[in-house]
This record gives structure tokens, C-alpha cells and sequence, in this order.
């Protein structure tokens, strides 16, 4: 009788043993879902260097293992090259986490169904990200950040992702003041000062700047910081009024805006307007690389030599002339 009794007692163990074994087996041997972000990124070899990135910063295990639903921009290996950051390896955590959460957004955005207007604004996990959707000839055009998107929409079963032909960086200042400020456009920067114009580029905006370099600022006539503070308040402004347009642009935003005589116009906030050329782009039939700016008291035409540095209220360019309206 008592060996029934143990019986019946170890076959109930027997029973859970049994079921915690098939349990662990199920665990390890469940079944992995490769239609997953993470997934698809991993194999895909051109993009390398963003794997490599997720890798570090731990978010390919979140982009595997959550839910989401996630959107994320992921620029290729021939972005992260062209960028000058192709050793992914080397950068310092403190510089790549916030690179990286800047390109995942929260949720699943499908960008074709944008409507047709330039900078809208989205979140992502690092920042404001700006999407411009157009029709330029006869393609649809979407950009971020002045990034053009070249697929777009891929489907993952937790999420979107859409590559992007170059690296987006956060924004380090919240206003086009403090971005100017942390440049070397001193020159520039102090005309503004003494001219009442920061507050405004500390304002809601927003704004797009092309703030001469200070080699630009010195060929004007302004040789010194000593110089611009012994300058006439009114003749600044109006220098610095003309390099201050009322709006965001990004360089692409003029390459997607102008029409087939390839020449368009920025109104800067004294009303008076600047010319815009775009440059061919030589390797691209019907492509551009980027802009020049003409204005009426300028003899040659004027360069972007930094495009598209973004802050909260607007973006940042660098110009290697001053922008003149007389000669």
C-alpha cells in the first residue's frame, strides 16, 4: 500500500518535470521572426555600418525583440562613407547613441502618403526631423533633412524602414543663435550682435541663415571684431537682414522647389529677394549637387561651403561671400 502511495506521488512530479522540460524546449527552440527590422538590416551588406551601430548601442535588440511599431531611417554604407563616418567601430558611445535614436521614430510612418509640402515636421527618438514630399519632373521626391529617401516604405512585420542616401545628425542647439555662435562665423556672428538681430534668431522662427565666413566677412571690409563693433548699427542690419531668410530650407528643398529653368529665388526678412542656381550634378543625368546664390551686387556668384547645419528653429548654411544688394 505504501509503495502505490509513493506512486501515485512521484508520477504528478514526474508529470511537471516533464512539462517544465517541454517548456524549456520550446523556448529555445521557438521561432524566429526574419521579417524583423533588426532582421532584414542584418542581411542586407550594404547596410553594414548600421548594423554595426544597432550592435553597439543595443538597439538591435529592441528593433528584434519589441513590438513597436518602429520607422527607421536607415542611410546606407555609401552614406555613412560619404559622410566620413565609415569606421562605425571607432565612434565613442556619447556620439553614437544619440546618432542612432535620432534615425528611429516611434510608430509606423509611411511616407508616400505625405501630402505635398516641404518640412513637415515628425519625432524621432533623438529629435525633430523635418520630410519634405514633392513632385520634381516626373518623380515623387521625398526627403529628410534635405536626405533624399532612395527606398522607401519597406515593410518589416514590426515596423517601416526607409533608406536614406546620407547620415542625419541631431541638432546641438536649440537656436539658430547658439548654432552660429558655436561656428567660426565670429565676425558674423558679433555684425549680428551689434545689430539687435540674435534676439530674433533666438526667437520661434522659423528661419534658414547664410552667414558669411569670417575669410568672407574680412574680404567685405570687416577685418576685425574690433571692426564690426565700431560699425554703423544700421548699415549691419541691413547687411545682416539680407543673409536671413523667413523660412526652413534645406539645399534640397531649392533642387526640389525650382522648375526647369533650374534658377530660383529666396526672400530674405528685408523683403529683397537672392537668386538661386543649381549645380549640375555631373555623375546624375538630370541630377543636381547642390546650389549657388547670386545677388544683384555680387559680380561672381556666391558658395555654400557648410549646407544644411540644423537647429530647432531653423537651418544653417555657410557662404564663402557676402551677399551684397549694391555693388
Amino acid at each position: 500500500m505504501l509503495q502505490r502511495k509513493t506512486l501515485w506521488i512521484l508520477c504528478p512530479l514526474a508529470c511537471v518535470a516533464i512539462g517544465f522540460l517541454a517548456c524549456d524546449k520550446q523556448e529555445v527552440y521557438r521561432e524566429v521572426d526574419y521579417n524583423r527590422i533588426t532582421a532584414i538590416v542584418n542581411d542586407n551588406f550594404n547596410l553594414s555600418s548600421f548594423a554595426v551601430a544597432l550592435d553597439r548601442t543595443g538597439m538591435d535588440e529592441v528593433l528584434q525583440e519589441e513590438e513597436g511599431p518602429f520607422t527607421v531611417l536607415i542611410p546606407s554604407d555609401e552614406a555613412f562613407r560619404h559622410s566620413g563616418l565609415s569606421n562605425v567601430r571607432t565612434m565613442s558611445a556619447a556620439r553614437l547613441g544619440p546618432l542612432v535614436n535620432y534615425h528611429i521614430l516611434n510608430g509606423r510612418y509611411e511616407l508616400e502618403k505625405f501630402p505635398y509640402l516641404l518640412n513637415q515636421e515628425i519625432q524621432s527618438k533623438g529629435g525633430k526631423l523635418y520630410v519634405s514630399r514633392w513632385i520634381k519632373g516626373a518623380d515623387t521626391v521625398l526627403s529628410i533633412n534635405g536626405a533624399r529617401v532612395v527606398l522607401k516604405d519597406l515593410p518589416a512585420s514590426n515596423g517601416r524602414i526607409q533608406i536614406i542616401n546620407r547620415v542625419l545628425e541631431p541638432y546641438a542647439h536649440e537656436t539658430l543663435a547658439e548654432a552660429a555662435m558655436a561656428d567660426t562665423t565670429t565676425l558674423f556672428v558679433e555684425a549680428l550682435r551689434r545689430c539687435g538681430l540674435m534676439d530674433t534668431l533666438r526667437g520661434p522662427g522659423p528661419y534658414t541663415v547664410f552667414a558669411p565666413s569670417n575669410h568672407a566677412m574680412r574680404r567685405f571690409g570687416y577685418a576685425s571684431i574690433q571692426q564690426v563693433k565700431e560699425a554703423n548699427p544700421a548699415v549691419l542690419r541691413a547687411l545682416c537682414e539680407f543673409h536671413i531668410g523667413p523660412d526652413r530650407r534645406f539645399v534640397n528643398d531649392y533642387i526640389l522647389s525650382t522648375g526647369s529653368s533650374h534658377i530660383g529665388s529666396q526672400r530674405m526678412i528685408n523683403t529683397f529677394t537672392v537668386t538661386v542656381k543649381l549645380i549640375p550634378n555631373s555623375s546624375e543625368p538630370s541630377g543636381f549637387s547642390g546650389i549657388r546664390l547670386a545677388a544683384p551686387g555680387n559680380t561672381t556668384d556666391v558658395n555654400i561651403s557648410r549646407q544644411d547645419i540644423l537647429a530647432g528653429n531653423g537651418v544653417l548654411h555657410i557662404v564663402d561671400d557676402v551677399l551684397r544688394l549694391t555693388r
